[in-house]
């Protein structure tokens, strides 16, 4: 454990940083700089990652400070793991990666380069948990609020927060993963880093409708059949892992919508529909048309918030989860809006109760972009 003066010290050290200005990155200057991913561009981009991400890291440990509405006192902030295992503060992981970065020696050649890139590797994977972490955390803030009848007067606080603290997540994380990417001795054909220029989206929507069947077949035994359209030789710029993530959430979504309604009826039950589109200014998937009963007109001003889940049985908040479930805490449709919203695009749900419910991802196409991300 740090000692206090080495504690202050660090302190003010994220005071200070925190309080700079970010760079942003467009799109367009990482696809340019990353189709060359020569020794001098990746000392480049080290150097870039060592000013820039301690501002980002700073920033968002600072937020973790101030959280809104009790949010920091709550016991699941923290990473509550079975046995003997320590517990640690969602913001101590941030105060560790910033150390990290700060106190490694400054970037000059090829070596240092190698060794800062898997410094930055590993930061990458100790924030893994954060979003489930962080959820539990507001699903325990919720579940205490009801109990007590508390008016939940910050709510909209904490829905901002998490926005902006998830948002910044994405983008420390696209900017960690695309320098460590560029150092694959051999990508795939038209993929810089995490980009892939030519990505089918047909094909994406075919890889996460099998992951989230697969669920669905562990979880009830069967699952609804997934029919998708449109033109399997499009492509266009997008970063592959962002897409699977948004479809499998939606994908998932809709097969268990379907598949609750359905699993004690005689009548056929109806697939989950997805539609690809090839617009002027957007790549639009109408994901997911299903007729799993639609959702209340009352919650749909809930649906991208934090504390609105249509699961009956969430998982044990006690417990760590053995895997992906079929529902959880709430966080899935607002995170994947954020993906969507991160590169231009948006997310949208049209429901009509009592019959099903459409969701509408509208896709940015990255290789016109010049707008800084976030």
């Amino acid at each position: 454990m740090a000692s206090e003066p080495v504690a202050r010290a660090v302190a003010e050290e994220v005071g200070r940083w925190g309080s700079m200005k970010q760079t942003g990155v467009s799109l367009r200057y990482m696809m340019e700089f990353g189709s060359r991913p020569t020794e001098r561009n990746l000392l480049l981009s080290a150097q870039f990652l060592q000013k820039e991400l301690p501002i980002r890291i700073a920033r968002r440990a600072l937020e973790l400070e101030s959280l809104p509405f009790g949010l920091s006192r709550k016991p699941a902030i923290l990473k509550v793991i079975l046995g003997e295992w320590s517990v640690n503060k969602v913001r101590d992981w941030y105060l560790d990666s910033f150390r990290d970065i700060r106190y490694f020696p400054e970037v000059r050649n090829r070596n240092d380069e190698l060794a800062f890139t898997q410094m930055i590797k590993m930061i990458k994977v100790r924030h893994n948990n954060v979003v489930p972490t962080m959820a539990l955390g507001v699903q325990q803030l919720k579940n205490e609020q009801y109990r007590t009848r508390k008016i939940p007067t910050a709510f909209d606080e904490i829905h901002e927060f998490l926005d902006r603290f998830y948002m910044s997540r994405i983008g420390i994380r696209m900017l960690i993963g695309q320098h460590v990417a560029l150092h694959d001795p051999d990508p795939e054909p038209g993929v810089i880093g995490l980009i892939n220029t030519e990505l089918s989206p047909i094909q994406v929507a075919q890889a996460a409708s099998e992951d989230a069947r697969s669920i669905c077949l562990r979880e009830y035994g069967s699952a609804p059949e997934i029919d998708i359209y449109g033109d399997p030789t499009f492509t266009f710029p997008y970063v592959s892992s962002h897409l699977h993530l948004m479809l499998f959430e939606l994908v998932k979504n809709s097969l268990r919508a379907v598949q609750e309604r359905y699993m004690n009826s005689d009548k056929d039950v109806p697939p989950v529909r997805i539609i690809v589109a090839d617009g002027a200014e957007d790549v639009t998937i109408k994901q997911v048309s299903d007729e799993g009963g639609g959702i209340p007109r009352s919650g749909l001003p809930r649906i991208f918030t934090y504390l609105y889940s249509t699961a009956k049985n969430p998982p044990d908040m006690d417990c760590p989860s053995e895997g992906v479930t079929m529902a959880g805490y709430g966080y899935g449709l607002p995170i994947s809006r954020l993906y969507a919203r991160y590169f231009g695009g948006d997310l949208q749900i049209i429901s009509m109760e009592g019959y099903g419910t459409d969701a509408y991802l509208h896709l940015s196409r990255l290789g016109d972009s010049e707008e800084p991300l976030p």
